[in-house]
């Protein structure tokens, strides 16, 4: 995008027509735009916590699409585009934008706790495919109208207006089953479809620049939607058609066992003495703005000749990378941070696992138990090590919604407390050992 605004600036001094005469109030008008949106979001930025990134991520995708159904409205209104296929394109680039401004808007309130559930009725995929239907057919009797092919029983503008109200109750539809485990999907295709959009507006403007980086947000959104898919274990299909979060009728499996609360001085000395650690980070590390004492931690524990590795789950988090980007704020090497794939195998040969504000992701259900809702998705082996200790604030359920077998595991004790004040006492208690640092 660094590269197309200004191209778009340039763009502009070879377009011929009637807007030609005001080129410079145009500009002008888009530079005071950019500048008030600019500064907008360079304060959002900045003030924004990491907790509330994915939110920023949400809203700024919904912007997007919102923007290019926007350029899809004044193209239409202003009977700007000649021939057949620049207004399907235009209709087309119309409706992906739509669906992800409202979808986006969707997805933020589940992030920010307005909704709090996925809505769910009965017949709900018949209701959206009926939604989809009723948006295209309005959509292609616009361009049969356009062509001269049919008379439309109400105004074009009307059409207009209802072919962009069906495109965003689409959204709405599409987003509101989702479920909260689901959510690094959700903002992974809505990325996708922003850059859709603003790519094929790209080709109704016939600006190239606006169309190739359109097209390249879409490309690395849509591999971003196929490697969470793959992730969470699912299809593309089921992505596409919101299968998202569904549970199986059957009840889960009862869970043996109990909690073995321990304090948190306890669970850091043990990790002093061990020869080999795996971190696994999760969204109440962000909550806690912790990743800064656990680092502090983690170099407590290398002084002492740990081996101390972080182990990163796809979908850790509330959007795609949010750990990654939490531990590189901490000044975490990279080559101490690893991925599911790479490090999975290495549970069974450690001698603990900190699991600290995940929750799904460690959850053996997803191997054993087939009426779970995760049932299928790949975990970290968090279970296999030795001894594990859970960071944890209670024993409130995960974003899945489903209580996690780990904790009530033999080899399993639970931190109870704020992820940042539990490290805190955790290297307090390190300290206190006053073991010479290793050579």
């Amino acid at each position: 995008m660094a590269v197309a605004v200004p191209a778009s600036f340039l763009h502009a001094f070879d377009v011929g027509s009637a807007a030609r005469p005001h080129l410079w109030v145009n500009i002008g008008l888009a530079i005071v735009a950019l500048a008030l949106g600019g500064g907008v979001a360079w304060w959002a930025g900045r003030k924004v916590a990491m907790t509330a990134m994915p939110q920023m991520v949400a809203i700024y995708n919904g912007m997007g699409g919102g923007a290019a159904g926007a350029i899809a409205a004044v193209e239409l209104f202003g009977a700007k585009t000649n021939g057949l296929t620049a207004l399907a394109v235009t209709l087309l680039g119309a409706v992906i934008g739509a669906v992800s401004l409202s979808g986006s808007l969707i997805a933020w309130a589940k992030l920010d706790g307005v909704i709090k559930k996925p809505l769910r009725f009965k017949g709900q995929q018949v209701v959206n495919g009926l939604a989809l239907l009723a948006t295209l057919a309005v959509g292609a009797a616009i361009v049969a109208a356009g062509e001269g092919a049919l008379a439309l029983p109400l105004s074009t503008a009307a059409a207009i207006y209802l072919f962009f109200g069906l495109a965003l109750v689409v959204g709405v539809l599409m987003t509101l089953p989702i479920g909260g485990a689901d959510m690094p999907v959700v903002i992974s295709i809505f990325n996708a479809f922003t850059g859709l959009a603003v790519g094929l507006e790209g080709f109704v403007l016939q600006n190239p620049t606006l169309m190739i980086a359109g097209m390249v947000v879409g490309a690395a959104g849509l591999l971003l939607t196929l490697l969470m898919a793959k992730a969470m274990n699912r299809s593309v299909s089921n992505v596409v058609f919101s299968n998202f979060g569904e549970t199986s009728k059957h009840k889960p499996s009862k869970i043996k066992g109990e909690l073995k609360p321990t304090q948190p001085g306890d669970a850091g000395i043990a990790m002093r003495y061990a020869a080999s650690v795996i971190i696994v980070p999760g969204y109440g590390l962000a909550v806690s703005q912790g990743q800064g004492k656990l680092f502090e931690f983690v170099k407590l524990l290398q002084a002492g000749g740990v081996s101390v590795k972080f182990a990163v789950h796809p979908v850790a988090g509330r959007m795609p990378g949010q750990m990654d980007v939490l531990l590189a704020e901490a000044g975490v090497p990279y080559d101490m941070i690893f991925q599911l794939e790479d490090i999975n195998d290495d549970f069974k040969t450690t001698d603990v696992a900190l699991v600290i504000g995940a929750n799904d992701v460690v959850n053996p259900a997803a191997r054993t138990d087939k009426a779970s809702p995760i049932f299928g998705m790949p975990i970290l082996n968090a279970d296999q090590t030795k001894q594990v200790f859970v960071v944890k604030r209670g024993d409130g359920k995960g974003y899945a919604g489903i209580v996690n077998a780990l904790f009530y595991g033999d080899n399993c004790n639970m931190v109870y407390g704020d992820a940042q004040a539990v490290l805190i006492k955790m290297i307090e208690a390190v300290r206190g050992l006053g073991l010479p640092a290793a050579a």
